[in-house]
């Protein structure tokens, strides 16, 4: 096992003494603190380098939502300072190809979608246009006279019957809605108005939006060609509904609106970025395999479609996130490495290097792997990016050939040097199953001593196909600040270790990432960090379903919460947003045929070994793991008698934790569940009980 200290808190002893109350709880990281937070996103560089404008989100306690203003930073000076801030929430500021403009995406006094336009030498804006649906994605064209933008286009949804129309003043029922497409509500979304995204063009001084794609199929991800031809991402495939994942890239000649597909493969191709030059395209996607994880792989094209070359053969890491450098000999992206984020470059001959590191830290409530980044436009280019840290929340950070590189907010200052942290600790473990090497971090309480009385909890990150890292987290610190020594850890399936080791759970989920997280466990219990007796875990989406599965194959925990868990893969194959995609790339198997395929993988066969203190929490409104996996476990297990409760979270999607309150009853509903079961500390005089043995559990035959 290797151990290494990654960062300890940035709480500074001088400072924390000026500032601490006589009552130490007011140093803990405590549920009200989540509303102090603030980080950065979408750092946006000006083409000539000197300027950053960021979205700065911040929690407003009266609405309860994360909102955001437009701030801006030298590069050079450091000078910090607020560009449109006070009113509406904005987001997704993009400069003009000149820099002189900036676009950003608001909402006006009534409510409704707007494009508005800010003039860098006035601090002016005006108003584009406003929407009745949100614009997305929007793109400058090169000459920054027109500004490309996706949104939602309603259409006439199927009928089968006329209803009469109802007397003046009176009650009727709300009519029937019809569906005839397979995915009909999406997470987040909730059901499906009729329609498509489409593409739309409008003057960078407003008038009327044209609508440039048509078709009952989704097109979006515009990146101009040229003035007069614009690039988007769709599948305009009669059975596109069968293949979900499928798309291509087109070419819309805006003189006539004719598309012309550039590629044809099977499988994803999207995110074109055109060269300075216009000579060549970049792109992402990979061959579809049919297989439930594939790399995103990096490629280039010639303006018609010919001329594909990739340029990440035999470099094992998935890449996101592309932009070119201004002379067009590299492209630069963003990849995950191993816990951590990368901007790389990727020449055109193949080569690699590493531009910056350090990235990530959006993701505030669990340690996710998510940052952004952009680059000027000079010759030597200036990255701007979020940083992310154990200690803070994302910043903007700057690196380049021509900048020292450097953090340049600090937007947390004024809170967390003054409470005591959890210190963060990196090991990684050898796992029981083949001796692969699982990562892990490990959050210490502030008044931590390795004297074998401390609880553990142990959080498993969702996805499955996702990556955690040394990032602060509102979530981590809460249950670090209460006295629990978490743990979070990437077992197998885990992005950013190389194709093999995320396919390792292809066709095998949940499997052998049980034998990687409970070697962990193993690995602190034998370090004396934690007590064998307090032992609790607990995990969302992903880490809810690993979670039940543990419940199902050992009882070494005290007790566990289960957070939106997938419990029936079959309920899962036929009802959940992404029902095709379990049933064609994660199964393989149609229901009806091979039921026994998706019970194998399914916690609900493993019911009758559970024992341990179960509780199960979902939002009302989660369309990807939908509350009815919840509602089987937590009625299974109550027909069992074994000791559970449901929380069910009114309004909420997926994203249980979107908002900061929920953020908050998310956490200390599991922390008020764990402390029924916990029997406390025992006297660190004691000899240290020997770690529970863990069970080794079949699943139960189908029908059992």
């Amino acid at each position: 096992m290797i151990l290494r200290t990654t960062l300890f808190a940035a709480a500074c002893g001088a400072l924390a003494a000026s500032a601490a109350a006589d009552d130490e709880t007011d140093k803990r990281f405590t549920a009200e603190r989540v509303f102090d937070l603030e980080f950065a996103a979408d750092p946006q560089i000006t083409p000539d380098g000197r300027t950053i404008v960021y979205v700065r989100r911040s929690m407003d306690r009266q609405k309860d939502v994360i909102r955001g203003d437009l701030w801006t930073v030298d590069t050079r000076t450091g000078a910090h300072r607020p560009l449109v801030d006070g009113g509406a929430s904005v987001s997704a500021p993009r400069w003009s190809p000149d820099g002189t403009k900036l676009l950003y995406r608001s909402t006006t006094e009534d409510g409704e979608p707007e494009l508005r336009i800010l003039f860098r030498d006035t601090g002016d804006s005006l108003s584009l246009a406003t929407f009745d649906n949100a614009p997305r994605e929007a793109v400058w064209s090169p000459d920054g006279m027109s500004v490309a933008f996706t949104m939602f286009t309603p259409s006439e949804g199927p009928s089968f019957a006329t209803p009469p129309k109802a007397p003046e003043g009176a009650e009727w029922a709300e009519p029937v809605r019809v569906f005839d497409d397979l995915q009909f509500r999406f997470d987040g979304a909730g059901f499906l108005e009729e329609g498509a995204d489409h593409v739309y063009v409008l003057a960078w001084d407003g008038g009327v939006a044209r609508q440039v794609t048509t078709g009952d199929g989704d097109f979006g991800g515009p990146a101009w060609l040229d003035t007069d031809t614009l690039l988007v991402v769709g599948n305009d495939a009669e059975d596109r509904e069968l293949d979900p994942i499928e798309s291509e890239i087109y070419a819309v000649e805006l003189s006539d609106l004719s598309r012309t597909a550039l590629t044809t493969r099977d499988g994803p191709d999207h995110s074109p970025k055109v060269s300075p030059k216009g000579n060549r395209i970049a792109f992402l996607g990979y061959d579809d395999e049919v297989l439930s994880y594939q790399h995103t792989r990096l490629y280039i094209m010639r303006p018609d479609g010919s001329e594909v070359q990739e340029l990440t053969v035999g470099f094992d890491r998935s890449i996101d996130a592309i932009e070119w450098r201004d002379d067009g000999r590299l492209i630069f992206a963003q990849v995950e490495n191993a816990g951590e984020i990368d901007i790389m470059s990727f020449s055109l001959e193949g080569d690699t290097g590493v531009m910056a590191t350090g990235l990530g830290g959006v993701s505030i409530g669990r340690p996710y792997a998510a940052a952004s980044f952009s680059v000027s436009k000079e010759r030597r280019p200036t990255f701007a990016f979020t940083s992310g840290s154990p200690d803070r929340p994302s910043e903007v950070a700057v690196a380049g050939r021509d900048v020292n590189p450097s953090i340049l907010t600090d937007l947390n200052g004024d809170v967390l040097p003054y409470l005591d942290l959890a210190r963060i600790e990196e090991i990684e473990v050898p796992s029981s199953a083949g001796g692969l090497p699982i990562e892990a971090w490990v959050a210490l309480p502030p008044d931590f001593e390795p004297n074998g009385t401390f609880p553990m909890l142990m959080e498993i990150h969702g996805g499955p196909y996702a990556m955690y890292g040394p990032f602060f987290a509102a979530e981590i610190q809460r249950f670090a600040a209460e006295g629990y020594v978490t743990v979070y850890v990437n077992p197998r399936g885990s992005t950013g270790y190389g194709e093999e080791f995320a396919q390792l759970i292809d066709l095998a989920y949940p499997g052998e990432d049980y034998d990687d997280l409970m070697s962990v466990v193993d690995a602190l219990e034998a370090m004396n960090y934690v007590d064998p007796n307090r032992l609790f875990v607990t995990g969302g989406s992903g880490g809810g379903i690993l979670t039940a599965w543990i419940v199902g194959q050992t009882d070494r925990f005290a007790a566990a919460a289960s957070i939106k868990p997938v419990i029936n893969w079959m309920t899962m194959a036929l009802s959940a947003d992404i029902a095709q995609i379990v049933r064609r790339h994660w199964i393989r198997e149609d229901p009806w045929e091979n039921p026994d395929a998706y019970l194998a993988r399914s916690p609900i066969s493993l019911i009758g070994n559970v024992t341990t203190p179960t509780l199960v929490m979902v939002g009302e409104e989660d369309w990807r793991t939908p509350a009815w996996e919840a509602e089987q476990f937590y009625t299974a297990l109550k027909l069992r008698q074994v000791d559970t409760a449901l929380i069910r979270i009114p309004g909420a999607s997926h994203s249980i934790a979107s908002r900061p309150s929920r953020l908050i009853a998310k956490t200390d509903n599991i922390m008020g569940w764990f402390a029924n079961y916990d029997p406390g500390p025992r006297d660190p005089a004691e000899t240290p009980a020997e770690p529970a043995a863990v069970a080794a559990v079949e699943p139960a035959p189908a029908g059992e």
